[in-house]
Formats: structure tokens, C-alpha cells, sequence
């Protein structure tokens, strides 16, 4: 038995070592059980807190971008330097340069096209309660009123381009004359145009502190006008040869080639050519043509010359005559030398009229008025030869054998032209001839060397001394024998001896004639070939208007009313804003036409050259703010002088980043530590 007890020692121990070895590791189990779950409870305290700082910066974060997403539609600002005026209500004036120069194209499109769109941006750039007031060149009535800012949109997107042109002095007092009515408000003014050279006024502008200006750059165009036009024949007579001078100017800085021109008179074609203008230059060429009837002609020259259009087009308006009244006046007893001259041709309709019975209300209705062998030149005769002569009539006068000088002067000193002082006897021949006078211009093939002229017994000596008229013809003492002078519109010829052969044989001299025949077809005193748009008083033939027969200007279906006032035996027609359009009109009393009128766009707009920003400024003071239209943008249209600095924009920034933090939070932001060992 005694073998089996190291068996059963050897078994017991078998037994005990691993009762044993567990009893000691379960004490070192039981440190590490109580030692992992105090480890996890700190973990899960860990986790917990950096969970809970999670969604307090989600919170912050949503709660930072709702807060400024609500201060950006209160619109805060942080006050400029006049403070006092934020929050006030504002009233702008905004000008729209709507001339023919606005019709240029820039990168962006038309330049009347991008003026509307700045002007539609800087409305927007103010509140809903600021009020606006649109200003273009035409001036409107309606303009001078306060506009909210649809009424405004609509407002500008009714602007159409107009022949008007005007300067900034006239364009900022437009703006002031508003401005003036609303003494309460903030006030800002624009004006928004290509600035042109010829908006630029005679003197600078002092009163612009608020003035902005905004400029729009146009492409470099070349342009071609034709810049005025003549007649050369003051008379215009039926199927008679006609020469027109026309004056073509170059606008562009490079020579402008084979330029087409047409003329058409009545609608018929008249006559074309082709002419090359040289850089920044201008140039005159005759248009000759014929075949004209009695009446009203309408002129209309034509050039080709794109892209710019508005002024290829050239409107003018004369008058053919059938007849040339001439008034002879005179002391009772008709000139018989005068009577003979125009007698002679049909076309010169001679009126001989005693001085003491004028009709001083016809006088406008002679080109030319003869005064001949009178005395003594009574004051009312004077005072309206005068007016006559000053309105642009003819006057031509040969003394009397025994004239009261005294009267004579008191016609003639007035108008600034020579007048007789004495008389001399001596026989004296003329010595010379003024062949650079209109009279005698393109009156002679060639000039003989001795030609014959006039031989003088007896004449009166004539003071010039300080008059600014020309001889026709001088004595060979160095007096003048004829001489005539320019009087305001009129013209004034004086002769220094009478018609009358024991003075001289001047009346049967082969020169009389064609003289006296030079001076009647340069007499004439119509109206003028053309007038401007701009043109807003004009003188026409006497024409008397009542309330059943208005006087109006047709053209087409377009009539306007003008004013008739008469003054001096003239008619003064005074047009209203609604002659706007260039062209020809007809001037009409009841159903007969009383005359034609041409109107032109003001060439001033012709000139593609614009005002740079030193000479703006210069132009300013340097007071007003220059922005360039590319440039112009909501952050310097309401300038932050008036309504501080604005800060809604950097609210809505703000607002973004903190939605956008609070993505990122959400997304990246992790709360678990990740694998956890077991410590020992």
C-alpha cells in the first residue's frame, strides 16, 4: 500500500499546483478586473466630453450663422464721416447722355444700351424709400419729377436717342434746379455719358462736391460730315446755272478716302462726286447744276460714310424766283436811267414810290431799294431803311444834285458806312476798279490795260475814316467814286455822284449796267439755306397768324405750332421743344404754303472726341468723382460718405463660413478614441 502513497502525493500535487496557481493569479485577476473597468470609465467620460464640446460648436456655429444672416437683411454699416445723413432719405438725380454719340458701340454693346444699365445699377444700389429723378438731353417736363425706383426702370428703359445736345454747366444746373425743392434730403446727382469734347462748357464748374461722373469708352470710329454749304447765287432764277460750295470735314485722325457725295434737289438727283478728306481737316468743293423751275426747292446732300450715320444726311431749303421786286424811291419824279436799267429784263419788277409815301410795312418784300435824287432823307424814312438794312436787306443810294448832307449823314453814320460831307467840282476820271469785290468778280473775260472808265466833273467828297467798307471804284485823287459796306445782316452801296450827266457820265457808261444788274442779284436777304435743331428763335417774311389761321410746320404727319410773334415789320417765329427731328418742313398758313424751312443736327456731335479724366477733373476743381463705366460697381455707387460703410455683404460672408464650419463639424469632428488596451 505503501507504493501507492507517492502516487497519491504525486496526485495530490498534481491537484494542489494548479489550485494554488489559480488561487494567485485569481488575486491578480481580480487588481486587473477592478483596474480595467475604473480605465473604461474614464474612456467613456472621456468620450463624453469631447461629444458634448461637439455639439456646442455645432450649436455655436448654427447659431453665429443665423445671427449674421439676420444682420445682413438689417443691413448694418458702420457710419462714414457725415453720419448724420445715414438713414436719411435720399433723392438722386441721374443724367443719361442720350445725344447721337451715344448710338458708338462699345464691347458691351451700344452706348445708350450701357448708360441705361449703369443707371438702372446705381437705383438699385439704394433703398426702396430713396427717390429718383431721370434727366436726359431733350430736358422734358416730365423729367422734373420724384421717382421710386420702378417707376425709374420703366422710366429709363422709355429713353431713346435724341438730336439735343448740351453742356455739363446746363445738364448739373438742370440737376440743381430739382435738387433745390428738396431741402430735407440727402441729395447725390450722376451723370453718366461718353463726355464728348463738346459737353464741355466755356468755364469750369465750382458747385459739383456731389456730382459723380461715370464715362463710357466707345470704339475709335472714323466719321465724315458734310459741315455746312453755300450758295453762290444770292438770286436764284429759273433754268439758271447754280453752283453750291460744300464744306465736308474729317472728324478722324486718319485721311478719309473717296468719300460718295449726292446731291438731289425736289427728290431729282442734281448732281454726285467723290472726295477725300485729309486727317482732322476739312474741305470745300462746288456742286454745279441747272434746270431749276420757280418755287420752293428742297436740298438734300448725301454721303456714304458708315459706321457712322446720324450725320450723312444734309438738309437745305431755297426759294427760285420768278421775279425780283425792286423799290425805287425817290422825290416824286422816277430816275429815268434807273427806270431804263430795269426795264430793260423782265425779271426785276420795279416799284417807284415818292419818299414821303413809303409803306414802311413792305419793305421786306424787296431784296433791293434804290434811293435816288431825294433832298432831304426824312428821321422815320431813316430809322426804317435802317432796320430794313440791319434785317438783311439792300440798300443802294445815289445822292440828289442839291442833298441836306445833314440828312444823309443821319441815315448812313449809323450803319457804319461813308457818307457825303461835301462837294467838289473837278473833272476827274476813275482810276481803278475793285476786282476782288463780289460785284465785279467773274464780270470781265480779261482786263485791258487802259480800260475806259468813268469820267467825273462834279462829286461828293465821302468820309471813310474809320468805316470798314470797300471802294468799287476810286478817282484817280484817291477818293472813292463808289463804295459799299456791310451793315450787321444788310448791305449799303453809295455812290458819290447823282444820277445825273452834268456830274458825271457814270448813268451812260458801259459799266452802269452790268453793275447795277451785279448788285440786284446779290441783294437777296431770303432766309437762310438751313438752321441748326439747336435754333429755338428764327426770323422769317412777314406772316400774320390769327387764331382761325395758325401757322404750323409740317412735316410728314408731324405738325408743330410755333410761336408768332412780329417785330420791325419781320415775323419772329419761336419753335417748341417738339422740332426735334432734322429735316425739311413745310411752313404752312391754312392750306398754302407761306414758305420752306431745313433743319440740321448740331454738328458738334460729329466730333468722336472725348474728354480724358485729367481734363474732367480740371473741369471739376477736382471736387467730382470720376468713375470709369467698367469700374462702376455697388460698393463705390452709394458712396459711404452718405450712408457709411456698408457691412451686409461681409454678414452673408460670415453667415456661409459658419454654415459651412458646421458641415465640416458634423462630418470630421470625432468623438470615439478609437481601440482601447488592456493595461499590464
Amino acid at each position: 500500500m505503501h507504493f501507492l502513497y507517492p502516487v497519491f502525493l504525486f496526485a495530490l500535487l498534481t491537484l494542489a499546483i494548479p489550485v494554488l496557481v489559480h488561487l494567485f493569479n485569481f488575486k491578480r485577476y481580480k487588481k486587473v478586473y477592478f483596474s480595467n473597468v475604473q480605465f473604461l470609465k474614464e474612456v467613456q467620460e472621456q468620450q463624453a466630453s469631447r461629444r458634448n464640446i461637439k455639439e456646442r460648436l455645432i450649436l455655436a456655429a448654427r447659431m453665429l450663422a443665423l445671427a449674421f444672416l439676420v444682420f445682413a437683411f438689417a443691413r448694418p454699416f458702420i457710419p462714414g464721416k457725415e453720419a448724420a445723413n445715414a438713414g436719411k432719405q435720399q433723392v438722386v438725380s441721374i443724367f443719361v447722355d442720350n445725344s447721337y454719340s451715344m448710338q458708338n458701340l462699345s464691347p458691351e454693346g451700344s452706348l445708350l444700351d450701357v448708360a441705361k444699365q449703369k443707371a438702372k445699377q446705381i437705383a438699385a444700389a439704394y433703398s426702396m424709400n430713396d427717390r429718383f429723378q431721370l434727366l436726359t438731353q431733350d430736358f422734358e417736363g416730365k423729367h422734373q419729377r420724384l421717382l421710386n425706383r420702378e417707376e425709374f426702370n420703366d422710366a429709363v428703359d422709355a429713353v431713346k436717342i435724341s438730336p439735343q445736345s448740351r453742356t455739363l454747366d446746363q445738364i448739373i444746373a438742370r440737376q440743381r434746379s430739382l435738387m433745390d425743392m428738396q431741402p430735407n434730403a440727402v441729395k447725390s446727382s450722376y451723370v453718366i455719358s461718353d463726355f464728348q469734347k463738346n459737353i464741355k462748357p466755356p468755364t469750369v464748374i465750382s458747385d459739383s462736391a456731389a456730382v459723380k461722373l461715370v464715362q463710357l469708352k466707345a470704339n475709335v470710329l472714323p466719321n465724315v460730315a458734310v459741315d455746312t454749304a453755300w450758295m453762290l447765287n444770292a438770286i436764284h432764277r429759273p433754268d439758271e446755272t447754280e453752283k453750291m460750295v460744300v464744306r465736308l470735314r474729317n472728324y478722324a485722325d486718319k485721311s478719309a478716302e473717296r468719300i460718295p457725295l449726292k446731291l438731289t434737289i425736289n427728290g431729282v438727283q442734281k448732281a454726285i462726286g467723290s472726295f477725300t478728306v485729309d486727317a482732322r481737316s476739312s474741305q470745300t468743293d462746288t456742286l454745279t447744276f441747272s434746270g431749276l423751275k420757280a418755287g420752293w426747292q428742297r436740298a438734300q446732300i448725301q454721303l456714304q460714310d458708315n459706321p457712322v450715320i446720324f450725320d450723312n444726311d444734309f438738309y437745305m431749303a431755297f426759294k427760285v424766283n420768278d421775279v425780283l421786286p425792286v423799290l425805287l424811291i425817290n422825290d416824286g419824279t422816277a430816275n429815268k436811267y434807273l427806270k431804263a436799267v430795269f426795264g430793260s429784263d423782265d425779271f426785276f419788277l420795279s416799284t417807284n414810290v415818292n419818299s414821303g409815301n413809303v409803306d414802311y410795312s413792305s419793305l421786306n418784300n424787296y431784296p433791293l431799294i434804290v434811293l435816288s435824287d431825294i433832298k432831304n432823307i426824312s428821321t422815320g424814312l431813316a430809322q426804317q431803311l435802317n432796320a430794313y438794312t440791319r434785317r438783311g436787306g439792300t440798300l443802294m443810294i445815289f445822292p440828289s444834285a442839291d442833298a441836306d448832307l445833314i440828312s444823309y449823314q443821319a441815315l448812313l453814320q449809323p450803319m457804319g458806312a461813308a457818307y457825303p460831307v461835301k462837294l467838289i467840282t473837278e473833272d476827274v476820271r476813275a482810276s481803278t476798279i475793285n476786282l476782288r469785290s463780289a460785284v465785279f468778280k467773274d464780270m470781265f473775260e480779261s482786263i485791258p490795260r487802259n480800260p475806259d472808265l468813268p469820267k467825273v466833273k462834279k462829286y461828293y467828297d465821302l468820309n471813310t475814316a474809320g468805316k470798314g467798307g470797300e471802294e468799287l471804284m476810286r478817282l484817280a485823287t484817291g477818293q472813292p467814286l463808289w463804295e459799299y459796306c456791310n451793315y450787321l445782316k444788310g448791305k449799303v452801296y453809295l455812290c458819290a455822284v447823282p444820277l445825273d450827266e452834268r456830274f458825271s457820265n457814270l448813268p451812260v457808261h458801259g459799266l452802269f449796267v452790268p453793275v447795277i444788274f451785279r448788285i440786284a442779284l446779290l441783294s437777296g436777304h431770303d432766309q437762310p439755306l438751313f438752321y441748326s435743331i439747336d435754333d429755338k428763335v428764327i426770323e422769317t417774311p412777314p406772316l400774320q397768324s390769327t387764331e382761325k389761321q395758325l401757322v404750323k410746320l409740317i412735316k410728314g404727319e408731324k405738325e408743330i405750332i410755333p410761336d408768332i410773334k412780329q417785330q420791325e415789320g419781320a415775323t419772329i417765329m419761336y419753335l417748341p421743344d417738339e422740332l426735334a427731328e432734322p429735316g425739311i418742313y413745310d411752313l404752312k398758313k391754312q392750306d398754302s404754303t407761306a414758305g420752306v424751312i431745313a433743319f440740321n443736327n448740331n454738328r458738334s456731335e460729329s466730333d468722336m472726341s472725348y474728354l480724358n479724366t485729367e481734363q474732367m477733373s480740371e473741369l471739376f476743381l477736382k471736387k467730382a468723382k470720376i468713375y470709369p463705366g467698367n469700374r462702376l460697381n455697388a460698393t463705390n455707387i452709394n458712396a459711404t460718405e452718405n450712408s457709411g460703410l456698408q457691412l451686409w455683404k461681409l454678414c452673408i460672408i460670415l453667415a456661409l463660413i459658419f454654415l459651412a464650419a458646421e458641415t465640416l463639424l458634423i462630418r470630421f469632428y470625432k468623438t470615439s478614441t478609437g481601440f482601447v488596451s488592456q493595461p499590464g
